[in-house]
């Protein structure tokens, strides 16, 4: 049957968990001041799309799309579960994402991740997709433990 990722409230259960999940992990591997990772109420603002892909109906991963001018959008709180890490979740996930930009006329997304080991496997990812490191945008300030990404097409 194969992934199936669709549209989906932040605030239904097993999203919200692992949405959770995320903030938990990058408030585990983050200092405070550092984490930009949003919570349940900001993903249900309306300039944000959240995304969830499942497989036969389990949830596997999650990831958001937030408009931030109107050819400019930023990649959010992609997340894969645990288990579903290796399986190619995180790939699809950004794939459908910048296709659903793409179809918006989005002309340039960007992101924010951290630039130490935790990270890696995020950064590796975001690179094979052609990312690029960039200044920081938006409300992002330079910081040592943070790179912000863009991606033009």
């Amino acid at each position: 049957m194969g992934f199936q990722i669709s549209i989906e409230d932040p605030r239904t259960s097993d999203v919200t968990n692992l949405l959770q999940s995320h903030l938990e992990f990058c408030q585990s591997v983050t200092p405070a001041e550092s984490v930009y990772a949003l919570d349940i109420e900001k993903l249900t603002a309306p300039e944000v799309t959240v995304f969830a892909l499942r497989e036969n109906g389990e949830l596997l991963g999650v990831g958001a799309l937030r408009d931030l001018e109107p050819a400019h959008a930023e990649l959010k709180s992609m997340h894969t579960s645990v288990n579903s890490r290796g399986r190619g979740v995180g790939k699809a996930m950004v794939a459908h994402i910048l296709d659903f930009a793409r179809a918006r006329n989005i002309e340039r997304v960007s992101l924010e991740t951290g630039n130490y080991e935790a990270f890696l496997p995020a950064r590796k990812l975001y690179e094979s997709f052609g990312f690029q490191p960039c200044e920081p945008f938006g409300d992002y300030l330079p910081s040592p433990i943070s790179i912000c990404m863009t991606k033009y097409w």
